[in-house]
């Protein structure tokens, strides 16, 4: 996987995790008008293509994608971001753990 790749995978984990924090993540999403999920939404799509030119896996930043449009209702978006931020965990783990294919 590309460093740039990578990055991707690895940054939006990082910040659906931070999504997911109970109060934390939902008070950041409140404070800024929930711009935070505008951001999401739009750090999935690139990642998705990026992603898909390596064909590497996109099942995570997809739920990201739909996590960020559902994410404005309180209860479900803080289980939803939790989630995601699990499923790219997983990927990105397995992602590096794959030889190079050369």
């Amino acid at each position: 996987m590309s460093p740039v790749a990578k990055l991707f995978k690895w940054g939006t984990f990082a910040y659906e995790a931070f999504l997911a924090l109970p109060v934390i993540g939902g008070l950041f999403i409140i404070a800024n008008g929930w711009v935070p999920l505008a951001i999401a939404f739009l750090l999935h799509a690139v990642a998705i293509v990026i992603l898909q030119r390596e064909r590497k896996p996109i099942v995570g930043n997809v739920l990201g994608i739909i996590t960020s449009i559902l994410a404005f209702i309180p209860i479900v978006g803080w289980v939803m971001h939790g989630v995601t931020a699990l499923v790219l965990l997983f990927e990105g783990i397995s992602s590096s753990r794959q030889a190079p294919r050369y």
